[in-house]
């Protein structure tokens, strides 16, 4: 009788729920976005990497308008990925470029985001 009640009890994994968005990239809204291929997701997320990592560079070489656009360019494409903390980040900055605070809180999510998608490409 005990085993019956084990296999048919749901398992406590109220300590390892996460929820998607609190994830560095959200699976399931970059699912929605490539219809499932998870060849895509994957192609699509290495091109989110590198474009990051360039819009980062950009961000610090030039000034202040070409920082506020490239913040802008970042979140565009951090939204439609699903890297919602790098969003939100770039987002901070395009209100306020001139703060660098701000831009080392966007490279440490970009950074996050990257290690994520490269844990997801092993």
């Amino acid at each position: 009788m005990a085993a019956l009640k084990i296999a048919f009890e749901a398992p406590d994994n109220s300590g390892m729920f996460r929820p998607s968005q609190a994830r560095p990239i959200d699976l399931v809204h970059l699912a929605n976005q490539t219809m499932g291929d998870k060849a895509l997701e994957l192609e699509v997320l290495q091109m989110f990497s590198r474009q990051s990592r360039q819009l980062m560079k950009d961000m610090g070489e030039g000034g202040i308008e070409a920082r506020k656009a490239a913040a802008h360019r970042l979140k565009g494409a951090a939204l439609s990925v699903g890297a919602h903390m790098v969003a939100r980040a770039a987002e901070t900055i395009e209100a306020e470029p001139e703060a660098d605070a701000h831009l080392s809180a966007l490279s440490a999510a970009v950074l996050e985001a990257e290690h994520f998608v490269l844990k997801l490409c092993r």
